[in-house]
């Protein structure tokens, strides 16, 4: 039994550190604080309990409140995660929580994460030391008052040279900056303000300490003060989804690659996972007994990645496809077949099972039949077209897409009802998304790959801003783009 206090990075769900997504992916409890990421918790198993212990305004929580439930659930639960925005000991009160853990004799660990005070700047382009300019840096938090109090002491910090980098100080900058000056600081001191850091929707001023309170920027917010304030080694560029809260639906195993290109275009991702690749009714057993025959078909076909994952992962030697041609609904399904080191030699045009049918060669004189692997509740558009065409079709149920609903917490339906935009990959996704929000409101944006979910979102009572002709991750993200752009 053992209480792990965790650092969750600054903003940017990426930064959390292997160790701390490691212990995530094993925690039976995670107590967590307001502002992380709800892609952190979705790292947390299904089963886990999820506790928030945020602290915000007009809901207090105390200190010593939090320390009790470490201890409670640190003594009956294995892996508890106590995640904490930042680094759990820079300002994150990680020491009170350790001390009060080592009081009631409950093992802990400390896993450190980036804290805001550097990485925060570093996304802004500036180094808090640099040669000639700054050789020290020093972190405080924006309190003002009496000496005495536990106030900084403004003016001693005016005449220490170096870098000040000020967290939480938003609410007094304009008293910090006086105060400042009044130590000695001139006023025409280099200042960056940066708000909501490494994230899509950072924002950032460049001013002086003379200039600091008009900046208009809000919390959370970190403030630099010094002469390394005034370079300008600008690296991160937020894309055009900066500011936007994208919601993905699709199953966790197929959601990575699509969430990282959101990510690299600004926005910020909800993983909500609202469906999951189940067996078929029969366990597999007739995709395997068509698969280990696979000699006797002249093609394959596939209509998702998830299709040919079950399909070749059945597979005792993919040689026995030599001699099987295997045709594919689109680049996505084709990239997946690659993955195994195969070519398609037909991908359809358009990337739709109606493009996939039109594609396909007439059968001519072969008279080995067909093999489609597929999804249980897949349309019979590509049995039907190819039978149509001449072709012996055996149509063998490879998977099931079924609802999931274990891991989707109130955190994470919360965000998703936030959210800017929501994207659907299949009409499956479509259904199970609007069941398990409930009457939660959904996004203004509605995104869909193709006309068949499209159609299914509006029968649904959906507005749909825009279909994605192009079904890969990356069309979906330019069409993501695109509905913002116009809307």
């Amino acid at each position: 039994m053992t209480v792990y206090l965790v650092g969750a990075g600054p903003g940017d769900p990426r930064l959390v550190t292997r160790r701390g997504a490691e212990l995530l992916g094993r925690a039976d409890v995670v107590l967590h604080d307001r502002l992380v990421d709800p892609d952190l918790l979705a790292l947390a198993p299904p089963d886990a309990t999820i506790v928030d212990v945020g602290k915000e305004p007009g809901r207090p929580r105390r200190q010593e409140e939090i320390n009790a439930l470490l201890v409670e659930h640190g003594r009956s639960a294995d892996v508890v995660v106590r995640l904490k925005g930042g680094d759990p000991f820079v300002f994150g009160r990680g020491g009170e929580e350790a001390a009060a853990l080592r009081a009631a004799g409950v093992p802990f660990e400390v896993v450190p994460g980036v804290t805001a005070a550097f990485g925060v700047p570093a996304y802004a382009g500036v180094p808090v030391t640099h040669r000639g300019l700054a050789s020290s840096v020093t972190v405080v938090t924006g309190r003002v008052g009496e000496a005495g109090t536990g106030a900084v002491d403004w003016e001693a910090l005016a005449r220490a040279r170096g870098t000040l980098v000020i967290l939480m100080g938003m609410e007094h900058r304009q008293e910090i900056a006086a105060r400042l000056v009044a130590g000695g600081r001139p006023s025409d001191t280099h200042v960056l303000v940066v708000q909501d850091g490494t994230t899509g929707a950072q924002r950032v001023e460049r001013t002086t300490l003379d200039g600091l309170h008009a900046v208009t920027l809000g919390a959370p917010a970190t403030i630099v003060v010094g002469e390394v304030a005034g370079l300008e080694l600008d690296w991160f560029h937020a894309g055009p989804l900066a500011g936007t809260t994208v919601v993905v639906t699709r199953a966790a195993s197929r959601a990575g690659r699509l969430a990282s290109l959101l990510r690299d275009a600004g926005a910020r991702v909800v993983c909500l996972p609202v469906v999951e690749t189940a067996e078929p009714d029969d366990d597999g057993t007739a995709l395997r007994k068509a698969v280990h025959r696979m000699a006797e078909f002249s093609w394959v076909v596939f209509t998702s990645a998830v299709a040919v994952e079950r399909s070749l992962s059945t597979l005792d030697d993919v040689r026995a496809l030599a001699g099987v041609r295997i045709g594919v609904v689109g680049p996505a399904t084709a990239d997946a077949l690659a993955a195994w080191h195969l070519r398609a030699d037909v991908v359809g045009e358009p990337a739709s099972a109606e493009g996939l049918v039109s594609s396909m060669p007439a059968p001519g004189g072969e008279r080995r039949p067909v093999l489609y692997p597929r999804a249980a509740e897949a349309r019979p558009t590509v049995t039907a077209g190819l039978r149509a065409k001449g072709w012996e079709v055996d149509d063998v149920v490879a998977y099931r897409t079924v609802p999931a609903t274990a891991s989707l917490r109130p955190p994470l339906l919360d965000a998703a009802a936030e959210a800017d935009v929501v994207t659907f990959t299949s009409p499956s996704t479509v259904g199970a998304y609007l069941e398990v929000m409930g009457g939660r409101r959904v996004p203004p944006l509605v995104v869909c790959i193709g006309p068949v979910t499209a159609d299914a979102a509006r029968e649904a009572g959906l507005s749909v801003a825009v279909e994605a002709d192009d079904r890969s991750a990356r069309g979906l993200v330019q069409a993501v783009s695109d509905a913002v752009a116009h809307h």
